[in-house]
């Protein structure tokens, strides 16, 4: 963690329009279809249906961002919402903002691996033989990632695509995790902490409407308003006008919208 911290500030020195793009490009695919698309809305509370290898494709992304494989990732964020500020919750912020932002990682459950515990709050993830396999080996397509970046743009690239794009996304991803259960707007008299947090949705596609989703769990769409914008929300909507994403779990402020959104 040390090492990708010092090599995202580095890369800071080597700007070039083409690092830029590359990197954004990435995290939008990480964090966007990865995280928010992936191991979110569609790994952990299945909002949506889409075919396997799309749902591979989404749970390789999430790889990406160095965040854990997908049983670990859905099994946590299981046991977040059964738990959500209360004890046995790994991230509250009422354990303090650097635990719930960081300190869970380094201090607490997260950096071992329960193999029962994964199992016990995914069990759906834990019968797949590729989620299994993605699991065990879930930092090498970083790997991977990392060397075809070498060979296209050398260090330079490795700076922005992978040290850079990886730390911005793991801090937009725990913001999720302190933030949004300490600073915001509260919609729903939910029995957590959540918040509403219009900065945080910016940088993480939607998920920032953590309020909204604590209330509707299920609900594909985080952002219920026409004014809080949820990008990976309009991803999915896409997938399902596709006729790619099936089965679409809608919430909204409004119940006519909602069966409208759901039909």
């Amino acid at each position: 963690m040390l090492l990708l911290h010092i090599g995202a500030i580095a890369a800071l020195f080597f700007f070039s329009w083409k690092n830029l793009i590359i990197a954004a490009v990435l995290y939008w695919m990480t964090i966007g279809f990865g995280i928010g698309m992936g191991y979110h809305r569609l790994l952990t509370h299945r909002s949506y249906r889409v075919p396997k290898i799309v749902e591979y494709f989404f749970a390789v992304c999430g790889t990406l961002t160095l965040e854990g494989g997908p049983i670990f990732w859905v099994a946590t964020h299981r046991v977040h919402h059964q738990h959500s500020d209360k004890d046995g919750d790994p991230h509250t912020p009422r354990h303090g903002g650097f635990w719930a932002h960081v300190g869970w990682i380094i201090f607490g459950e997260a950096k071992h691996s329960d193999t029962k515990r994964m199992a016990k709050y995914a069990p759906d993830l834990a019968k797949d033989p590729f989620y299994i396999w993605l699991n065990t080996w879930h930092v090498m397509p970083l790997v991977v990632l990392s060397v075809i970046l070498y060979f296209v743009g050398g260090w330079s690239l490795v700076g922005w695509g992978t040290c850079l794009r990886v730390v911005l996304g793991l801090h937009a991803t725990w913001l999720v995790n302190s933030a949004t259960h300490m600073w915001g707007s509260r919609r729903f008299a939910t029995k957590d902490d959540s918040r509403n947090s219009f900065w945080v949705a910016i940088l993480t596609f939607g998920e920032g409407w953590h309020n909204n989703h604590h209330a509707h769990p299920t609900s594909a769409r985080h952002g219920l308003a026409w004014y809080e914008v949820d990008v990976t929300w309009m991803h999915i909507w896409l997938l399902k006008k596709l006729g790619i994403a099936q089965n679409v779990k809608v919430a909204a402020l409004d119940e006519k919208l909602a069966e409208r959104e759901a039909a």
